[in-house]
């Protein structure tokens, strides 16, 4: 479409003195980007454009359509925000200016893998921040996302997928979160197209080969229906629900279903005029049809978050397959499909108060509010996957109201969303009238009472992630704060404690305590120590910066074992099933069984006569003894398809009935699996001893299996077997 089209679509529904504005904001944005191209090789301004389009498709006011045309201005051209303040007022520079600071997502400099992540994230905390002030500046920035995944095709392959994963990950999430039903489901598909695009072109080939068959069945249901709801004196707008196709596939992963189990439930949208209407029309579709048991959901009495609202009930349809059907106000419908938008487009000529956009905005700031303590932006968007874009689940307090929170939430999460003295002191939890242990799971209906007790705080236990006890970063943090606020020699003490049972676990007995905590940025060990007490060292941190260390320590000692010079011309890697062997191709390659190495740890290779390469750990006693240092090999883990290695364990306890039925479930629960088992006892004191090798797939898993057992009854210790 030409520039006047759609600048004509643009400005169709503004007043003249709007248009006015929006029309100066083009010609400022045109003269600006002259001469500049996107990849796709069309000039810069299609985008500013499309932007802008989105923009007022959504209806939003004219100074946020203005921003959208001019929000990559400051960035890539000689214009500054101030002159744009000059000419546009402060309104649209500060949205101009809240865009621009949102800082560069897809343009960061070439530096280390971990800072360009750490940038990635800071830009994104800074992008949830602004959203406080004036939702609008993340509006903006969906737009722009959006027509950015439109032309995602003219980038390498490698800044595609990034890109697709970050969209995927969250702005979809953060569309959904808004309510824009309709950019998110775009997202989703545009996202998914690049990441796994072979099945993507099958689902969508096989929607394209069904469409006209099931358009033919839904606009028969959707004639009887209306029929028999005219009949009942309900004006109705009647429709097929679209499928999308991420949502197809999410469906066919999440319930084991192939396609055409998923594709053959049709599904029908009922847009009424009135909330009585919603009601009576669910009277004659179940009149018409038979509910399905328990596919019945009131979000019209219990809104979503995100303010949608909607009745949805499943029923067995006219040819005996389960038809899905959603049922809602024209306004219901306006929010759905425009989310927080809706507020902007029918706010003008009235002055009622729009209490549900304030009390979206109110959730958005409490969203917010402790997360600005958090100092690490990864630590912070993590945060944001966890508590905010993560599949929800609703509960119930003792007297009825509904808390939203994360799929996987325990009684702890919910003891800390209601307050954080009720969540220090939680020591129990009862689920509809039932004791339940803390680590439970809660489900959508539970009713959930917390058990307190009058004093006392809570369990270090609760900020080990192997254990399950918390999911929600906001009840870490609570947790957190509590332990910083104890007495300090104390949390050195307890930190201390943890680093040494954690290290003995793994078989890093010998890393450097001191060294460790500098890596961790700490200067004094007992700075490092308090840390760790009150939680701000994770568990997967320390172990990570441990294994670092040892292989370096490793590399130290391996000056006694000199490995084949390397240069910048040598030959390229070639990778086997598990190893990637430097300089050579195709070889067999065998783990060792002396030293049983698992990716993580650092390794060399040793080339044996007939056997191939033989992998041990560089530390490995037994290599470390050879003379025949001209035979060891540079090697490294390969990149490859899902692995498991062999691990020996020991595990120490008083002996009872069922102890090594409890570890074999513990092993059984991590998805890992026992080869091999040997048992000792000693009458004397009644301990036993149990080696165990297991397959596991790397370091964190089998941190994870360690400290379950330990949990078990009568477990004293539990540690790897490296020599």
């Amino acid at each position: 479409m030409a520039v006047s089209g759609v600048l004509n679509r643009i400005t169709a529904s503004v007043a003249q003195e709007d248009r006015e504005l929006i029309e100066r904001a083009y010609e400022v944005a045109e003269r600006a980007h002259a001469g500049q191209t996107r990849a796709s090789g069309e000039p810069y301004i299609v985008h500013s454009l499309a932007v802008a389009l989105m923009l007022a498709d959504l209806h939003l006011d004219p100074k946020t359509i203005a921003a959208g045309l001019l929000h990559d201005v400051p960035e890539d051209t000689s214009v500054t925000i101030d002159q744009v303040r000059d000419m546009f007022g402060e309104e649209v520079a500060s949205l101009v200016d809240g865009v621009t600071k949102l800082g560069q997502i897809d343009r960061l400099s070439s530096e280390s893998r971990a800072s360009v992540e750490e940038q990635r994230a800071e830009s994104l905390r800074k992008m949830f921040l602004a959203m406080v002030h004036d939702v609008r500046v993340v509006l903006i920035k969906l737009a722009d996302r959006l027509h950015n995944m439109r032309t995602l095709g003219a980038l390498p392959e490698d800044k595609r997928r990034r890109i697709a994963q970050e969209t995927l990950d969250i702005f979809a999430p953060l569309a959904n979160r808004l309510g824009f039903w309709q950019l998110k489901w775009e997202l989703e598909d545009l996202s998914f197209r690049y990441l796994d695009p072979e099945v993507y072109h099958e689902i969508a080939q096989r929607i394209a080969e069904r469409r006209g068959d099931r358009e033919r069945q839904i606009a028969q249901v959707a004639a009887i229906l209306k029929e028999r709801l005219h009949e009942a004196g309900i004006e109705a707008e009647v429709d097929g629900r679209p499928k999308h196709i991420y949502s197809i596939y999410r469906k066919m992963q999440r319930k084991g279903l192939d396609f055409d189990q998923i594709y053959d439930v049709q599904g029908v949208r009922v847009i009424v005029d009135t909330v009585t209407d919603c009601y009576a029309s669910l009277g004659v579709v179940h009149s018409l049809w038979t509910p399905i048991p328990g596919e019945f959901d009131d979000y019209i009495a219990t809104p979503k978050d995100n303010m949608y609202q909607s009745l949805h009930t499943a029923v067995v349809g006219p040819d005996g397959k389960p038809l899905e059907v959603q049922i809602r106000t024209h306004e219901m419908h306006r929010t759905a499909e425009y989310g927080i938008a809706a507020h902007w487009r029918y706010k003008e000529g009235s002055k009622q108060r729009d209490l549900a956009f304030e009390k979206k905005i109110a959730w958005l700031r409490s969203l917010m509010e402790w997360r600005q303590e958090v100092a690490s932006a990864s630590e912070f968007l993590d945060s944001m996957k966890t508590d905010v874009f993560q599949d929800r689940v609703y509960v119930f307090t003792p007297k009825g109201e509904i808390i939203d929170l994360p799929a996987g939430s325990t009684p702890i999460d919910f003891a800390y969303h209601i307050h954080s003295e009720i969540g220090d002191r939680c020591r129990g939890a009862k689920v509809n009238g039932r004791l339940v242990s803390l680590d439970y799971q809660l489900r959508t209906g539970d009713q959930v009472e917390i058990i307190t007790a009058k004093r006392g705080g809570p369990s270090r236990d609760w900020l080990n992630p192997h254990l399950g006890y918390v999911k929600t970063s906001r009840a870490q943090q609570k947790i957190r704060q509590w332990f910083k606020k104890q007495d300090h020699a104390e949390n050195i003490a307890q930190g201390r404690a943890i680093v040494e049972r954690e290290l003995k676990r793994l078989g890093l007995e010998d890393v450097n305590l001191e060294q460790l905590g500098r890596a961790l940025q700490y200067d004094k060990v007992d700075d490092f120590f308090a840390a760790v007490g009150y939680g701000d060292v994770s568990i997967q941190n320390l172990t990570t910066k441990a294994l670092e260390i040892e292989r370096e320590a490793a590399a130290e000692l391996a000056t006694e074992l000199p490995l084949p010079p390397t240069t910048p011309s040598r030959p390229p890697t070639v990778s086997t099933s598990e190893v990637t062997v430097t300089g050579v191709g195709n070889l067999l390659t065998t783990l060792a069984k002396c030293c049983n190495p698992l990716p993580g740890d650092d390794i060399v290779g040793y080339i044996t006569r007939g056997r191939g390469v033989t992998i041990h750990r560089r530390d490995c006693p037994n290599l470390l003894a050879r003379t025949d240092r001209e035979r060891l090999i540079q090697v490294d883990w390969g990149v490859a398809k899902r692995q498991t290695y062999p691990v020996k364990i020991e595990v120490s306890a008083y002996d009872r009935g069922g102890l090594l039925r409890d570890i074999a479930a513990v092993v059984a629960d991590e998805k890992a699996s026992m080869s091999a088992v040997n048992a000792r006892t000693d009458k004397r004191d009644n301990t036993a001893i149990f080696t165990a090798t297991l397959e596991i797939e790397d370091i964190d898993q089998l941190s994870r299996i360690l400290t379950r057992i330990y949990r078990l009854p009568n477990v004293l210790e539990v540690r790897r077997q490296t020599h």
